[in-house]
């Protein structure tokens, strides 16, 4: 009996995640069409909320269940962000904090030596960024999700999932949001963030739910999703 090909049996058994790629695609080369910029929202949208659709159905922990709410929660802050940076970044706050706690379940512990130096690094550099970009009223409000977002990474980094994917993404995370700060400041007028963020963004919280779902299923195999094949 011939084998099927692997896209198929992606297709077959992670729909929700090959969705969400095919929604992030969608709304990167959409937003330059002549599509009003609120039917573009949803899209936009769908790409985290497919992610967290995989997290619910991939894992029945209450790892996986805090995974799949902290992915939606970033659904609703992508669209936020469309029409206020500041609302969007509310939002990403309570994502943030999601994640910390998902992170700290899972925690190693800060380290020594270099892995030490990187951990303090991420909690400090993001907040530092932001605050210094940022101008007038608005830099101490940005100055605070920077450190949100710096602790979210320097979680990752600090939890016992893999860091080639869950804390790679974190980091990337961070990267996408320093390109926004970045366009407020030595970036402005520059198209570089207008092309990197969404696509930075995006392949990070890609990884780090993969990342999460496929070491949390093979932690706790039996409450995988028996229908849904390996991660």
């Amino acid at each position: 009996m011939p084998r099927r090909a692997p896209s198929k049996a992606l297709v077959d058994k992670r729909p929700y995640l090959v969705l969400s790629v095919i929604a992030a695609l969608a709304f990167y080369y959409m937003r330059v069409s002549a599509l009003p910029e609120l039917y573009l929202w949803p899209i936009k949208g769908s790409a985290c909320a497919f992610l967290a659709i995989y997290a619910w159905l991939r894992h029945g922990s209450s790892d996986a269940r805090l995974l799949a709410a902290a992915m939606a929660v970033a659904s609703v802050a992508d669209m936020a962000i469309e029409f206020d940076l500041r609302v969007g970044a509310g939002i990403f706050v309570i994502f943030h904090l999601m994640m910390i706690r998902l992170f700290m379940r899972h925690t190693r512990g800060p380290g020594k030596g270099v892995e030490s130096v990187i951990f303090i690094a991420l909690c400090v550099l993001p907040a530092v960024i932001a605050y210094t970009f940022a101008e007038g009223l608005f830099a101490i409000g940005a100055g605070v999700y920077g450190l949100a977002l710096g602790i979210m990474a320097a979680a990752a980094w600090t939890s016992t999932f893999p860091r080639a994917s869950v804390a790679a993404g974190a980091i990337l995370f961070v990267l996408s949001d320093i390109l926004i700060f970045a366009g407020l400041g030595p970036l402005s007028g520059s198209p570089l963030p207008e092309y990197l963020v969404w696509p930075i963004y995006y392949f990070g919280q890609f990884l780090i739910t993969v990342g999460i779902v496929t070491t949390l299923r093979k932690r706790d195999p039996e409450l995988s999703v028996i229908q849904g094949g390996a991660a």
